[in-house]
């Protein structure tokens, strides 16, 4: 009889201790919309909070040193070229760009081509949006993954 209560006890134990191994849960990509955004105005009316000066501070302060640093996500390839006109064609996709759009345009020269990217998206979803807006005037726009700066 002892070694069935044991035996049940072990059986248990490792139970407990093999689940306590797996995660809970999968940590949630982190949500661009809400980049830039005052998280009072997402919460909502009524909710009160009271918050140190020195941690809104530290909060400013390391928002500012990372924002330099490239992080690794999506833009939209508009124009690649290395044609003889393609210098003066990136310049005048780049201005139209710039005027239609409120996201950051990006031109370039690798030797001998000339580009044209638009954004710096943290996620697919969000480069999806920009693309099929932008798929018609651009038909040979695709999305590429390269190291893109801090969304502002």
């Amino acid at each position: 009889m002892k070694r069935v209560y044991l035996i049940s006890l072990l059986l248990g134990l490792s139970t407990v201790l093999a689940s306590a191994q797996e995660p809970d849960s999968v940590a949630a990509p982190l949500d661009s919309t809400l980049l830039g955004r005052n998280i009072l105005s997402v919460i909502g009316p009524g909710v009160e909070i009271s918050q140190s000066a020195t941690i809104r501070l530290a909060l400013d302060q390391y928002v500012q040193s990372n924002a330099e640093k490239p992080i690794t996500g999506f833009r939209i390839r508009v124009y690649y070229d290395n044609g003889p006109q393609a210098r003066l064609r990136s310049e005048s996709i780049e201005k139209a760009l710039q005027s239609q759009l409120d996201v950051a345009v990006y031109r370039s020269f690798e030797s001998p081509n000339y580009k044209v990217s638009v954004g710096d998206f943290r996620s697919k979803d969000e480069a999806l949006r920009i693309y099929n807006a932008l798929k018609g005037t651009y038909p040979t726009a695709y999305i590429i993954k390269e190291s893109i700066n801090y969304p502002r």
